[in-house]
């Protein structure tokens, strides 16, 4: 079994509610990512939608372990505007080349963004070894529980773990 850690930003509190799931299943240690300004109301959800739109990266507190303790990574991540959360590109971009294997999980609204796996894999300069997709709805109403059990039972190698395509993705 892999040491696991799961780390997360979350504005809304929905991916928050993903980490929290995943990492009661599993049993896996939990860090957070906090822009160092808020974004909240109007203003707030202006920023996160030019962020998107201009690839920006805006200064990030990181209250956790060091990634590299760990064999694994799971990077859980709102999607604004078809992108990865500018939070979370903070991170990977100063974490760039230190992280172990990474597993993502793109929580999004409706549309989401089919190549969040992709974008990550971007910034940190080589494959997401695991993704998968969540909508806020699932997370609301818990139908994601099963898929979120499956999902971390396979990147744990837990002995008899299954991988179920679609929606699991590798990339």
């Amino acid at each position: 079994m892999k040491n696991v850690l799961v780390v997360f930003y979350s504005l809304t509190g929905t991916s928050r509610n993903v980490a929290k799931l995943l990492c009661a299943q599993q049993n896996w240690p939990m860090a957070e990512i906090t822009p160092v300004h808020r974004r909240t109301g109007g203003w707030g959800n202006l920023l996160c939608v030019l962020d998107s739109m201009f690839h920006l990266r805006p200064a990030i507190r990181y209250e956790g372990p060091h990634p590299a303790d760990f064999d694994a990574v799971v990077l859980i991540s709102p999607i604004w505007v078809m992108r990865l959360a500018s939070p979370m590109r903070s991170f990977l971009s100063d974490r760039r080349g230190r992280l172990p294997e990474v597993a993502v999980v793109s929580v999004m609204g409706g549309t989401g963004c089919p190549d969040a796996a992709e974008e990550v894999g971007r910034w940190i300069g080589r494959p997401a070894a695991w993704s998968t997709t969540v909508t806020a709805r699932e997370v609301a109403d818990g139908s994601c529980a099963e898929r979120m059990q499956v999902f971390g039972a396979a990147l744990a190698g837990t002995p008899g773990s299954q991988v179920i395509a679609p929606p699991m993705q590798f990339a």
